[in-house]
């Protein structure tokens, strides 16, 4: 017995000793590791899982380090006196909906905008609705469920869906809310702003949705600290006013009037905007850009210029990456002597259109045909990258850092897809002091990152090889059977101007209209910019999905 009691006793001192130790792992985050940087003070930078601040979660109650995104903005909600803008591709957050709507109720003028696909309330869909929805939706769906479910009786009451889900706060109080298809469409491209304005003067410029996954963390899997995300705080009426200029295309008359609503390239043509925010150069671009235009005067076109400023290093972080435009800029200037690093996130970086992998000298092929135009480097470089994040995020930035002086950031994706297609923000900053909180950022995700060609991913190349032999390319001409439906999914840009009415451009429209929707109907075909009624009909019986 006296030995049963001392190896139990045993046991639970390693038990406790095996629950701290995990403890203070997980726990590391919850203390601030570094000093706080100096801020600009009116470029004010914030990042979700910084390292130098704490903070205490609402709904899994758990303290952290990163900064309070949410916090930062409700505060900057709660101080206006005048009014609000919000552009936003998907807001959840019930925190941010409660104080739109006592803005709202106190007389402030409230302005919402989000994209189509996030416009339905989770607490408005069916059973069946839900069954409809992708893995990914599902397990969203699920968190809100058990955040919203304060009783825990698995069921939600119609009080618990009135305070849990944002949408519904927002139609409840009657705070005006449009989304893409104000313009009559069905929504082109995404409507991808992350901004907000208020009292034209306080500019919140962000890379995070306003959701649980975005700024906080999964809120099922106690080590997510939500995507790695950057928020920009403001001060400046010249910005505010271009933002608001935006805004006001978007939004038309607002709710329930004309569909006068411009988005994506139905908007004017913009150029790049220089202002100043105090002492700090900034430039200001709007996406997307019409085919009318040439690509330089474009967003990529912004940072491509921007890149080539570099004289010493370019550091990146960017949830995707695949402007083959951008990439040869950047070898030009890796062959100049500019130190090249860079983080793209895992879901993207090994696929076939990354230019991650022309960076590091290898290329995938898609059904044995490489993409049209790919060039991978003549002198590879291994300083490119996936960064180790806790379980379920992701790296959802979208900024560049130019001789640790100069920021590229905003909603902007590295993609032609962004470029012609969505809604977007970008601007470049001419700071060292907002750079050093950028770096400070890269620095961390870089310290861990999973750098070079794994190992499978060389597997997957030589099997590859091996199986198409003589890889073809895309500007290749196939061999296309005319009786044969094309699959405007998965077709080459040649393959679908083999189609009637289809030439080089549309092509390309059809083809960017994919990436950011797959076509699962006629209905989508005839969103995309260029096909009428008169293509449409030739197209019904040639193409499938």
């Amino acid at each position: 017995m006296l030995f049963f009691s001392t190896l139990l006793r045993f046991f639970y001192v390693l038990l406790l000793g095996l629950i701290l130790t995990g403890y203070l792992n997980i726990d590391r985050q919850s203390v601030a590791q570094l000093p706080q940087l100096p801020q600009d003070p009116l470029i004010e930078v914030y990042f979700n899982q910084s390292q130098a601040s704490t903070y205490t979660e609402s709904t899994r109650q758990q303290t952290r380090s990163g900064d309070n995104l949410e916090e930062i903005i409700i505060g900057t909600i709660a101080n206006a006196t005048s009014s609000v803008d919000v552009a936003v591709q998907e807001l959840r957050l019930p925190g941010i909906a409660q104080a739109l709507v006592e803005r709202y109720q106190a007389g402030i003028k409230v302005r919402v905008i989000i994209d189509n696909t996030y416009s339905r309330p989770w607490g408005r869909l069916t059973e069946f609705e839900v069954t409809q929805l992708s893995e990914r939706e599902q397990e969203r769906y699920r968190e809100f469920f058990q955040i919203a479910d304060n009783n825990m009786d698995g069921y939600l009451s119609q009080d618990e869906i009135n305070s849990s889900d944002a949408l519904i706060m927002l139609t409840n109080a009657g705070v005006p809310l449009i989304d893409d298809t104000a313009d009559g469409s069905k929504g082109n491209g995404l409507m991808h702003h992350k901004f907000l304005v208020v009292d034209g003067q306080t500019i919140i410029v962000t890379s995070a949705n306003l959701t649980n996954s975005g700024i906080h963390g999964d809120f099922l899997e106690s080590m997510s600290r939500g995507n790695a995300n950057n928020l920009l705080k403001i001060e400046s009426s010249e910005l505010a006013e271009l933002l608001t200029e935006e805004f006001n295309l978007l939004w038309g008359d607002g709710p329930g009037g004309k569909q006068d609503s411009k988005f994506g390239v139905q908007k004017p043509f913009r150029p790049v905007r220089q202002i100043f925010i105090g002492d700090t150069k900034v430039a200001v671009k709007f996406s997307p850009i019409s085919s009318t235009k040439s690509w330089q005067q474009s967003t990529n076109g912004l940072i491509n210029q921007t890149l080539e400023l570099a004289e010493k290093s370019i550091d990146l972080s960017l949830f995707v990456f695949s402007s083959q435009q951008l990439v040869n800029t950047l070898e030009n200037q890796s062959q100049k002597g500019v130190l090249i690093q860079g983080l793209i996130d895992r879901s993207f970086a090994y696929r076939y259109y990354s230019e991650v992998l022309d960076m590091m000298g290898i290329a995938l092929a898609n059904k044995c045909k490489y993409e049209a135009d790919n060039r991978i480097w003549e002198k590879p470089i291994f300083t490119v990258g996936v960064p180790n994040l806790p379980p379920g995020d992701r790296l959802h930035h979208k900024f560049g850092i130019i001789d640790n002086s100069i920021v590229i950031t905003g909603s902007h994706n590295w993609t032609e897809a962004a470029n012609k297609n969505n809604d977007e923000t970008v601007l470049i900053i001419e700071n060292s002091t907002v750079a050093a909180h950028f770096n400070r950022e890269f620095q961390r995700l870089y310290q861990t990152a999973t750098l070079g060609i794994p190992s499978w991913l060389i597997k997957k190349v030589e099997k590859q090889e091996k199986e198409c032999g003589d890889l073809l390319t895309e500007t290749q001409n196939p061999t296309i059977d005319t009786n044969t439906k094309i699959n405007l999914n998965t077709a080459t840009a040649k393959e679908l101007e083999t189609l009637p009415g289809v030439g080089p451009k549309l092509a390309e429209r059809i083809i960017q209209a994919r990436q950011n929707k797959p076509f699962t109907s006629l209905d989508d075909l005839d969103q995309v910019p260029g096909i009428g009624p008169k293509i449409l009909e030739q197209l019904s019986d040639r193409v499938t999905w």
